[in-house]
């Protein structure tokens, strides 16, 4: 059975490279011949998170139905932009809210238990969005107790990163990329396995 894995950007902005590097990551996956789904946030508007919000009025459709696509999923490829060496606000917006949903017998944030994640960043710096990526990383690992592989794949100087095709110009790029890929399809098998 091909594993599920989802794509999504950590930006909603037209022309976004992370939205690029997404677009890559779900043609890369797809021709392993997993099952993949790419959404945007974009589709999935949401409020800022707060508490008495969601006291209120509970936690907004949108959320939950990121949750229920999480939970779908064997693995997950979040593209993480990095503004000002951090996540960008869309992107940890959406994870607050998934992660106030647990349904009844169900491990607190359970969106985010049971599947492997995979993370990239393309940035137009050379650093490539690594303490973004950090960040991103810290928030699932410690915050969530997700499984987060330790390779990434990270794009500097991304407005000339990719080709007319959308593939990653450097060849140095394109094998983290290749090598990611091989990585989240062999740890969503072993994953479904175990």
């Amino acid at each position: 059975m091909r594993p599920k894995i989802l794509v999504l950007p950590g930006s909603t902005r037209s022309g976004s490279f992370n939205a690029k590097l997404s677009a890559l990551m779900a043609k890369k996956l797809a021709l392993t011949d997993a099952d993949v789904t790419q959404i945007s946030l974009k589709d999935y508007p949401l409020p800022l998170y707060d508490g008495d919000l969601e006291a209120s009025r509970g936690v907004p459709a949108p959320a939950q139905k990121l949750k229920r696509l999480f939970q779908e999923q064997d693995g997950i490829f979040i593209a993480c932009p990095e503004y000002n060496a951090g996540v960008t606000p869309v992107l940890k917006n959406a994870i607050d809210w998934i992660s106030r949903l647990s349904d009844p017998g169900e491990p607190s944030s359970a969106a985010f238990k049971d599947r492997i994640f995979a993370l990239g960043s393309a940035s137009p710096g050379a650093f490539a969005g690594m303490r973004g990526l950090i960040g991103m990383r810290t928030i699932l690992e410690v915050g969530l107790g997700a499984h987060v592989l330790p390779y990434m794949v990270s794009v500097p100087r991304a407005s000339t990163a990719f080709d007319g095709n959308g593939d990653l110009t450097d060849e140095r790029t394109g094998a983290q990329a290749d090598t990611l890929v091989k990585a989240l399809i062999k740890n969503t098998k072993i994953r479904r396995l175990g």
